[in-house]
């Protein structure tokens, strides 16, 4: 997939998020999200810091953390999630068009709003599938890397198979379900293990 296509979706899955951040009571955004440890609100300032974040800035901000990106990470959330609700909901809305990244892959961007999107809404009881074709390219990226999240770790020697997608990776035991669940699985994401089926679901489980 194109850098330009990829940059599609990611706008289209920001602006998505933003309309489901629009509609959330002043409790939900305190609740806890999939991304442990994390509010729903920290989990959106993240996302925020991210779209905002430009290569010097990320360095001048990963060695002010000591250059553990945990604590980087940690920070960037923390500071989005100070503000006012709505500034956060305005300043994630004005990223919907705008290209500027960390110095990371433009598909990692892509897989961030994919899962830090359902780390947010899974937890609240809210529904979205993004695109097949987003999550397979996020799947693709990610069955054969361990940067940051050890997806490539995590489900070796299992099979993969998508059930509402043709899209099916590895030998092993089989783990079946949703596509958008098994990439939420890969990234170790134990809620959306409920949606899997198969022989391979406690392997993956026990896993962290």
């Amino acid at each position: 997939m194109q850098s330009t296509e990829i940059w599609r979706y990611i706008h289209a899955e920001r602006a998505s998020l933003v309309t489901t951040l629009r509609g959330l009571e002043p409790e939900q955004w305190l609740e806890p999200s999939w991304c442990e440890g994390w509010t729903v609100k920290q989990v959106a300032g993240h996302i925020t810091a991210a779209a905002e974040q430009t290569f010097p800035n990320f360095y001048l901000e990963l060695a002010a953390a000591g250059f553990r990106f945990d604590v980087f990470a940690r920070r960037g959330a923390d500071k989005v999630a100070m503000v006012d609700e709505s500034v956060l909901i305005d300043r994630l809305a004005a990223r919907t068009t705008t290209t500027n990244h960390p110095p990371a892959p433009v598909l990692a961007m892509l897989g961030e709003i994919v899962v830090h999107g359902q780390d947010i809404r899974r937890p609240l009881g809210l529904t979205h599938r993004s695109p097949e074709a987003a999550l397979i390219a996020v799947a693709e990226g990610w069955k054969k890397s361990n940067l940051l999240i050890g997806s490539k770790r995590r489900i070796t020697g299992l099979s993969l198979q998508a059930t509402d997608s043709s899209w099916s990776y590895g030998t092993g035991p089989k783990v079946e379900g949703p596509l958008q669940d098994l990439v939420l699985a890969m990234t170790g994401r134990k809620g959306a293990l409920v949606g899997l089926t198969g022989p391979g679901v406690e392997i993956l489980t026990s896993r962290p």
